[in-house]
């Protein structure tokens, strides 16, 4: 079999679809029918990818997501929306997703989703073109190959899309990127909720500036997006 991809939903029926979909793009998938349920079979055996609803009774997705953005940083979450909720999408985005789908969604764009984020894990990062295997800037350091990035020698925790918004940012210095190009670029998305970007960046500038209140890597460009500065100008 192929990725084990674990799905956390309370609607039977659209745990089955999903099930079917992923068996038939190769995955080997497990279901879980809430949130405290979907812990113990994490905590049993890991997949590479968790599938969770937002809402369900009892542990939420929103609480399983903490969790395990507590407990395993690097295990990529796509979460699943109610469609024209935005704020909750920016909660899910917030407490880590890497990805979301609005329901009701397309099966099939659910999968594509998930094989793109599947990818990142595997392969290396959306950095610059034929660039560099390790960026640096002062003491941050990023290994697209090994998925590593380390700040003053220590580790830090960042979720799929964090290290490749990094990756990307970094691969290329000095220029600004709309949120329509890093939604392209990074994400491979056509069209998408640009929130995601700006949640994505202010929970990375928590991780890699000295005061994300005053970034000094990666700046806000009014009117058209962001733009990463190295310390070397």
């Amino acid at each position: 079999m192929g990725h084990l991809v674990l799905v956390v939903d309370d609607d039977p029926i659209v745990s089955d679809v999903v099930r079917r979909y992923l068996e038939q793009d190769g995955c080997e998938v497990r279901l879980a029918a809430d949130g405290a349920a979907g812990l113990a079979a994490i905590e049993a055996r890991r997949p590479d990818l968790v599938v969770l609803d937002l809402m369900m009774p009892g542990v939420d997705g929103l609480e399983v997501c903490r969790r395990l953005r507590r407990d395993l940083p690097d295990l990529p979450v796509v979460m699943l929306t109610a469609l024209g909720e935005e704020a909750d999408r920016v909660l899910g985005l917030e407490v880590g997703a890497d990805d979301y789908v609005t329901k009701p969604f397309s099966p099939r764009e659910l999968v594509l989703r998930i094989r793109s984020v599947l990818r990142r894990t595997t392969g290396s990062a959306a950095g610059a073109p034929d660039g560099p295997a390790v960026l640096t800037d002062g003491d941050l350091v990023v290994d697209t190959a090994r998925r590593i990035v380390t700040r003053g020698g220590a580790p830090l925790s960042l979720t799929v899309r964090e290290f490749d918004l990094l990756a990307f940012l970094l691969g290329s210095p000095g220029r600004a990127w709309s949120r329509t190009d890093l939604l392209s670029r990074v994400w491979g998305w056509r069209f998408g909720d640009q929130s995601t970007v700006t949640v994505h960046v202010r929970r990375l500038r928590e991780k890699i500036e000295d005061d994300p209140a005053a970034p000094r890597r990666i700046h806000t460009v009014w009117g058209v997006g962001y733009r990463y500065e190295t310390a070397g100008g």
